[in-house]
C-alpha cells in the first residue's frame, strides 16, 4: 500500500503549477465528437527535463526517459495496458490530449516519464506542463514497472486531463483516491482483463487497507488530515460505485469519469455533489449508506477485496459501543461517533435461528442497515432499518452486522484537507437490539 508521502500531485496541482494555467472556462467547453487518434502519439521533449535527453525507450503513447531494456519494457507494458483500459475500454479522455485543448481532435502527445534518483521521499510525482497542458511523470528505478507507482501516478494524468477538477480545492484529497483506484482497478478488475492481456500483464492482487477502511469507518468518507486522514485508502467507494452491485442508474462503468464530467464547472463543490448529479435514481446520502452496509462483508463487487476480509476479519477493530444498564441497549463511543458519510459497522453476536431486531435513535439524520450474510453461499442481503427500526431473521447459517452512516438531508460542501466543524461533528445514537447482542 502507498504511503502518504508517495504523491503529492494532487497538492501540486490545485496549488502550485495548474495555477498558472487556462482557467478551467476558458480550457474546455465539454467533449465534442473527436477524430480517431493516431496509433502512435507525436513525443514533446520539451515537457519536463527531457530537452537533449537522448536516453530514452519509446512505445505508442509513452516515452521512458532514463530506463532502457526490460526495465524500460516492463513499465511501457503496463502503462500501455492502463491506458487501453482506462482511455479505450472505459472511456476517459486520452492523457495525450492538452488541458489548454477545447475538444478533443488533438494534436496528440506521449506522456513523457522520467526515471530520477530521488523525489524527497516519495517513489513518484505527477506534474503539469502548463504552456502545454500536458501531465508528466517522474518515479523512481525501482517502482518503474510498479503500477501501484506508476499507474497511480498517471492516474492522476488522466484525472487532468479530464480537467473540471482542476484548480477546485473541494476537491484536492479526492485525487489521491482516484489514482489508488486507478491503480487497483488495473490491477484486478475485469474491466481491465483484456487490456492486461494484450499487453502481456497479469492481474495482481489487492492492496485494500481494510484496517484503515473499516477499523477507522467513523471517519469523513474521504478525509484528507495530515497523518490520520484516509484519502490515499478510500478507493473501495469508486470501485463500489464503479461495479455497480446494487444497479443504481447513472453508475457503473463510468461513473468515476462521469463524477469529474458533470462536475459543475469552476464550483469548487464536492465530488459527493457531482456523484449526486450522476445518480438518476437515488441519492449520493443512499448510495453512501449502501456502500458501508456492503462494506460489512466486503461485498463491493471487487474481485478479490472480500477475501482479504475473511483473511483479516478477526484483526479489525469494531469497538464502537459501550453497553448500557439496561440489556440489549448500547451508546456509540464518543470518540468513534461516524462522522460526515461515515459509519459504523457492528458485527452481531448471534446463536442459532432468531429473529435480530434492531431500533437506533440518534441525534440527527442518519441510515441503518441490517447486512446478512450466508455462510455456505456468501451470498448477502441488506435490510433497511425504516426509521431506525427493522427486524429481519436469521438462519442457522448466517450471520448479520448492523451499520449506522452519518447521512444528513443536505450535501456539505468542504475541503477535506481542511476539514470544518460540521463535518466533523459524529452522530450520537443508542441501539437497542433483541435477538443478538454487539
Amino acid at each position: 500500500m502507498a504511503s502518504k508521502s508517495i504523491s503529492s500531485a494532487a497538492i501540486i496541482l490545485l496549488h502550485a503549477a495548474c495555477g498558472a494555467a487556462v482557467p478551467l472556462n476558458q480550457a474546455a467547453t465539454g467533449t465534442v465528437a473527436a477524430a480517431a487518434p493516431p496509433a502512435t502519439f507525436t513525443p514533446n521533449p520539451n515537457v519536463g527535463p527531457g530537452r537533449g535527453n537522448n536516453y530514452y525507450t519509446d512505445s505508442a503513447h509513452f516515452r521512458l526517459y532514463g530506463a532502457s531494456g526490460t526495465q524500460a519494457s516492463a513499465s511501457l507494458n503496463m502503462l500501455e495496458a492502463a491506458y487501453d483500459c482506462y482511455i479505450n475500454t472505459m472511456g476517459w479522455r486520452s492523457s495525450g490530449l492538452s488541458y489548454n485543448s477545447a475538444n478533443d481532435d488533438g494534436p496528440f502527445y506521449k506522456v513523457n516519464v522520467y526515471s530520477v534518483g530521488s523525489l524527497g521521499g516519495s517513489a513518484g510525482v505527477m506534474h503539469n506542463d502548463a504552456a502545454s497542458g500536458l501531465a508528466w511523470l517522474e518515479v523512481l528505478p525501482d517502482y518503474l514497472a510498479n503500477p501501484w507507482i506508476t499507474v497511480h501516478e498517471w492516474g492522476h494524468g488522466i484525472t487532468y486531463a479530464e480537467r473540471y477538477w482542476v484548480d477546485q480545492g473541494r476537491t484536492g484529497a479526492w485525487w489521491e483516491t482516484i489514482a489508488n483506484w486507478v491503480a487497483d482497478t488495473y490491477k484486478t478488475s475485469t474491466f481491465c482483463a483484456s487490456a492486461r492481456s494484450a499487453h502481456g500483464q497479469s492481474a495482481t492482487a489487492t492492496e485494500i487497507n481494510l484496517r484503515k477502511i473499516i477499523g477507522d469507518s467513523y471517519q469523513v468518507l474521504v478525509d484528507g488530515s495530515v497523518n490520520t486522514g484516509n484519502y490515499y485508502e478510500a478507493w473501495p467507494f469508486l470501485s463500489y460505485i464503479t461495479a455497480n452491485p446494487d444497479g443504481y442508474a447513472g453508475l457503473g462503468k463510468t461513473a468515476v469519469r462521469d463524477m469529474i464530467r458533470k462536475y459543475n464547472r469552476g464550483s469548487n463543490e464536492t465530488p459527493l455533489h457531482s456523484l449526486d448529479r450522476i445518480a438518476t435514481s437515488t441519492t449520493a446520502q443512499a448510495i453512501v449508506a449502501r456502500y458501508w452496509a456492503r462494506m460489512a462483508y466486503v461485498d463491493i463487487g471487487h474481485p478479490t477485496a472480500q477475501q482479504v476480509f475473511l483473511q483479516q476479519r478477526n484483526s479489525l477493530n469494531y469497538a464502537n459501543l459501550d453497553a448500557q444498564g439496561t440489556t440489549g441497549t448500547y451508546k456509540v463511543k464518543r470518540a468513534r461517533q461516524p462522522r460526515y458519510m461515515g459509519a459504523n459497522i457492528i458485527p452481531l453476536k448471534i446463536s442459532g435461528a432468531v429473529t435480530v431486531t434492531a431500533k437506533v435513535t440518534a441525534n440527527k439524520a442518519f441510515t441503518a442497515t441490517l447486512a446478512v450474510r450466508n455462510t455456505s453461499s456468501g451470498a448477502t442481503r441488506y435490510v433497511d432499518l425504516a426509521n431506525g427500526t427493522g427486524s429481519t431473521a436469521v438462519s442457522a447459517n448466517e450471520e448479520a452486522s448492523l451499520v449506522i452512516v452519518n447521512t444528513p438531508s443536505s450535501l456539505i460542501l468542504f475541503d477535506p484537507f481542511s476539514l470544518t466543524s460540521d463535518v466533523q461533528a459524529g452522530l450520537d445514537y443508542t441501539v437497542t437490539l433483541t435477538g443478538a447482542t454487539a
